[in-house]
């Protein structure tokens, strides 16, 4: 059997659809799977050995300049090229009217979130079979139970694992323990202040971590040189391809980070994390992970860097006792 999974963006999205991915590769050994996702997440789908094909869409650029000839063009490669595939069947994750479009471009069976459980219940009307999963679930449980219903098996809700590995590389010049800290996220409310991450990075070293940052546009590497202007044992990686990000990442010894992608992916590989999050609800979309905490703040408070080292040791001192 060979099923299509359209699951576009954003990062946190895609990583939270791997334990469904893990779920029915055990549970389905005779089913193969390939993936369709924005072009910039290409990279992190790879990571998982269970995906064999990926199929790009550019839906965030095509948006842009959507009457240019060459978007069109690009499309109806897409098109052609999913139902060259012949897939038997293809599972939209998403829940979206513009996922559910892509899925359709498959020419094969659609499964998906019922009407009362898809974030955009006009989505439901492109599926072919629908189910009902309760919206108040976590989104790695609403996934990896949709997929079992799609695919007819129960998935064993009391363990979590993603299945992905960190992918070959290392941070040249470091030896010792690192934290990496992740202080870029989309939203400036998102975001914790300067002056925290500095305290953050002061209280890493002093517990013999060397920090370690890095940025994606000139606004987060103004943060990343201010931190490491500050403590200047700061390792401040240059913007770089998402695999070798994903490479240092997943050899750190501790990551912080606020509500970004990467800190989804932190947890995912199993590595002790501590999110920040300030401004969204962690609740149904948070990192989840066996060494994963999130901290939230009440409204109008904040979340003090003693507090967040303070869960940092908790973390690190449970991964200590874990069976190598």
């Amino acid at each position: 059997m060979k099923v299509l999974i359209v699951k576009t963006s954003s990062m946190g999205d895609v990583i939270h659809t791997f334990p469904a991915v893990e779920d029915a590769s055990r549970n389905r050994p005779d089913v193969t799977f390939d993936w369709c996702v924005e072009e910039a997440f290409a990279g992190i789908v790879a990571l998982h050995p269970a995906i064999d094909k990926i199929h790009t869409v550019a839906i965030r650029r095509w948006r842009k300049t959507l009457f240019d000839g060459g978007i069109w063009r690009e499309a109806a490669g897409l098109r052609r090229t999913l139902r060259d595939c012949r897939y038997d069947l293809v599972i939209d994750a998403q829940g979206l009217l513009k996922s559910a479009l892509v899925a359709r471009q498959a020419g094969a069976p659609i499964a998906g979130f019922g009407r009362s459980s898809a974030r955009e219940p006009s989505a439901t009307l492109l599926y072919d079979v629908t189910y009902a999963v309760p919206r108040d679930l976590h989104a790695i449980e609403r996934t990896r139970r949709l997929f079992g219903l799609a695919l007819g098996y129960q998935p064993d809700l009391s363990t979590l694992a993603s299945g992905i590995v960190p992918p070959a590389g290392t941070l040249a010049g470091i030896a010792g323990k690192t934290a990496f800290l992740l202080h870029g996220t989309s939203r400036e409310d998102k975001k914790w202040p300067i002056q925290d991450w500095i305290e953050t990075a002061r209280l890493v070293v002093d517990r013999g971590m060397t920090p370690v940052t890095t940025w994606s546009n000139d606004r987060e590497k103004a943060v990343a040189e201010a931190i490491a202007s500050a403590i200047p044992s700061t390792v401040v990686v240059p913007k770089s391809p998402l695999a070798e990000i994903a490479a240092i990442l997943g050899r750190s010894t501790l990551v912080i980070g606020a509500d970004t992608g990467l800190t989804h992916l932190s947890s995912a590989f199993g590595l002790p994390t501590v999110a920040v999050f300030l401004a969204t609800e962690p609740g149904l979309t948070g990192p989840r992970g066996p060494y994963a905490s999130t901290l939230l703040a009440a409204p109008g408070g904040r979340v003090a860097p003693t507090d967040v080292m303070t869960e940092a040791d908790r973390l690190l001192a449970l991964r200590s006792q874990a069976p190598a």
